[in-house]
Parts: structure tokens; sequence; C-alpha cells
């Protein structure tokens, strides 16, 4: 128990804290091709492949819409996460008193913006098992937003948190859905546990730089304790 409690979890929020392919997403890539029609006067459909296009080469539609459209960042997050979450989330049975039973501190590692994760941890109840935070604004180097799937970032966060070199190893463990976030993560220093949506059915095989598979946070405990 004393090793457990020394393990640090870091969760990513959409898709794996609760299931945003349930309702959630389809409103965020809506608002974000609404901003991008609206902000770079294309049609609908451009838009809506630029949005793509950028958050499969970058990881996050918004450091596409900086590096090539010179967009302000803040305004895209606030524009395109702002809406009620109320009747849109699907949550987790019992999850606030899973992650109050987790040995361990937790932290939150998402390329979501600071207002809506806070606003989805409320919602969820566990805003206050989870206080140390990096959403996408914490997750810059140098200046520039550097989100997941950067190892230099990973690893700056590792850092960060008095996780870096061998005397920690093992101790940080990354709970994510993405695949690349994972195989990032593993590269830097983490340990990786793949949270299988239930709208997301994804081949498993080969993928050695996963230690666990999970289908509920409740899971954890037994997958890896």
């Amino acid at each position: 128990m004393a090793r457990d409690s020394r393990r640090v979890w870091f969760f990513d929020l959409d898709d794996t804290l609760h299931e945003a392919s349930h309702a959630i997403f389809a409103v965020i890539d809506a608002r974000m091709t609404d901003f991008v029609q609206r902000n770079l006067q294309v049609t609908r459909e451009h838009a809506d492949g630029l949005r793509a296009e950028y958050w499969r080469r970058y990881g996050a539609t918004l450091l596409g819409l900086v590096r090539h459209h010179d967009v302000d960042p803040h305004q895209f997050l606030r524009e395109t996460h702002d809406f009620p979450l109320d009747e849109l989330m699907r949550i987790e049975r019992g999850l606030a008193g899973v992650l109050a039973r987790l040995p361990g501190r937790k932290v939150l590692l998402s390329n979501a913006p600071g207002a809506y994760a806070g606003a989805v941890l409320r919602r969820l109840g566990i805003h206050r098992c989870i206080r140390t935070r990096y959403p996408i604004e914490r997750l810059r180097l140098h200046g520039q937003f550097r989100p997941k799937p950067s190892i230099a970032m990973l690893r700056a966060v590792l850092a960060r948190e008095g996780l870096a070199g061998r005397a920690n190893a093992g101790r940080a463990v990354l709970v994510d859905d993405n695949l690349m976030n994972l195989k990032a993560a593993h590269a830097a220093g983490f340990r990786t546990v793949l949270r299988i949506a239930p709208a997301g059915r994804r081949p498993l095989a080969g993928r050695t730089f996963v230690v666990a598979r999970v289908r509920a946070v409740r899971q954890l405990s037994r997958r890896l304790g």
C-alpha cells in the first residue's frame, strides 16, 4: 500500500473520465467548424476538413489554426467549449468514490481548455479529488503550445511534478483513450493505461507500450494493483 500511495495518476478527460463520444464531441466539433468557417471565411465543408486535418496532424485543431492562420487561441477555446453540459454527459456510476479510494495522487492531463475541464470535473463530482490540472493552456514550452502527444511536453510535466529520473520509475501512470498519446507518454517515462471507450472498439494487438487496458475507471486498482 505504501508503494501504491506514491503513485501519481495522470488522467485524460474526454472519453477517459467521462464518455464524451456520447454527445459532447459532436457539439465541440460543430462549434469548431463554425469558428473556422466564420473566422477564415471559407465554406463549411472546407472548415470541417481543416478542423479534422489539424487534429490528425497536430493532436489539437487549435495548434493548426495558430500556426497557419494566426488565430487567437484563447478566443478559439472560449467559443468552442462554452456550452451547457448537464444533458450531454454520460458518467460512470460511482466515479467519485472510485477515485477517492484509488491510492495515490490524481492529476488532470488534457488537451481540453481549463474552464471546460473544470466544469466537467465539477459535474462529475471529482473536482476536489483532482486539484492539480494541466489543461491545454498549461501545455506550453518556450511560449508555444505543445499538447499531447508532444514527448518533450510530457517529459516537462514529469519534471514539474518531481517524477523524472530512475528513482521515480513506475510512479507516474497516464490513463488515456488515445494510443498516440500513450505511445508518446511511454517514451517520456510514464506507465500507460488504455481507457477503452464503448464508442471506439480499437484494435489492441501489438501495443507493447500499453501496460494495461480498462473499460472503466473502477478497473484501475485491480489491473495495476
